[in-house]
């Protein structure tokens, strides 16, 4: 079996450097050595397989493309064999410049310069790898058309700002180099009004303040961000509670001073209090939840997203000047967890049960 490990590990090196974009479609494969038996197969892959990363690695695993001794494998998270061929294939590489795609889109402003639209949770900004399609710029570039006058050379819509693909909520985004321009400036200026609403575990103490600590990569996984020490970017998040549930949740009124990633999440998990739903930095079932009834209980942890949204978004029109302020009411899967604790709550006032 010695050959057979020394042959893996040479095909480990091959497989990296052919990990280049490529025009043909590619085959990678790696043997599994002892060592890396019960490792996460997405994890395992992204390790051996550099520069892919484990993002694309993952995409790759749930479309068919990854195999076991010639047997698909379509879970992320199953566990390494030791002592069998893992293949992954690479498909062609798609065009650089997205594709217009009829994706429906509920728009709260348009005009020549802008377009206003209010994002739900489940559409990714922008193309990425492992979205290279059915995103929000390939649903504007269908939607504006010809009214999209060129930005830098190119018939596109300028993205200003992002959310997260499942927070939800307000974005504008610049039909013109002009008003792209004098949107970024604005947004790095933080000359507007930005409000998102955050359904958390437990009850901030204070229940309104500031949380001001520098981010960065997290040192233990750099897919994450956390709250430290050296290197990172000073962050400060203002909060106030709109609502309270006993200590078991809170819904927070939050407005950034500072705009960094997963910023409201990463300060609000550093005081103990994640998101509900948070698929990143919820680690663990919160102690708070153990203040709710069972069936609620299971409710808020099997929320499927982390339960984030952009309420408001105001600014000036990057040619007028004018003031303009835009809202968007909570998505019906939040507004539904917010009865619910509603509910329970008005149960244990008056004695009677939740269901």
């Amino acid at each position: 079996m010695e050959p057979r490990y020394a042959s893996a590990m040479q095909t480990e090196r091959q497989g990296a450097k052919q990990a280049e974009p490529a025009e043909a479609e590619q085959r990678l494969s790696v043997w599994a050595e002892p060592a890396a038996a019960g490792e996460r197969l997405d994890r395992f892959l992204a390790s051996r397989l550099q520069p892919l990363s484990r993002a694309r690695i993952k995409a790759l695993i749930e479309a068919g493309s990854v195999t076991r001794d010639g047997a698909v494998r379509r879970d992320p998270a199953e566990c390494v064999a030791a002592g069998v061929l893992y293949a992954v294939d690479l498909p062609p590489a798609l065009p650089a410049a997205p594709r217009p795609q009829a994706i429906a889109l509920t728009v709260l402003y348009e005009d020549a310069d802008l377009i206003v639209i209010d994002k739900p949770a489940g559409l990714v900004v922008h193309p990425a790898p492992g979205n290279q399609e059915g995103t929000l710029v390939n649903a504007l570039l269908a939607h504006c058309g010809d009214s999209l006058t060129g930005i830098g050379g190119e018939r596109r819509p300028g993205i200003v700002h992002r959310l997260d693909k499942d927070t939800s909520g307000v974005m504008v985004a610049a039909k013109t180099e002009q008003a792209l321009g004098a949107l970024s400036a604005t947004f790095a200026a933080r000359d507007l009004d930005r409000a998102y609403l955050a359904l958390c575990w437990g009850l901030p103490n204070p229940t309104a303040g500031e949380i001001e600590c520098a981010i960065g990569r997290d040192p233990r996984d750099r897919k994450r961000m956390a709250v430290v020490a050296r290197g990172g970017k000073p962050a400060l998040t203002r909060y106030a509670t709109r609502r309270a549930w006993d200590a078991a949740a809170a819904l927070l009124e939050c407005r950034l001073a500072t705009g960094r990633t997963h910023q409201i999440r990463v300060h609000l998990a550093s005081r103990g209090h994640p998101l509900v739903g948070d698929p990143v930095y919820l680690r663990r079932i919160p102690a708070a939840a153990a203040k709710l009834p069972a069936a609620l209980r299971m409710r808020l942890l099997d929320f499927p997203r982390q339960a984030l949204h952009a309420a408001r978004l105001g600014f000036r029109h990057p040619r007028t000047g004018r003031e303009m302020a835009f809202d968007s009411p909570l998505p019906a899967d939040i507004a539904a967890l917010l009865a619910a604790l509603d509910r329970r709550e008005t149960a244990a006032e008056t004695g009677g049960n939740s269901r």
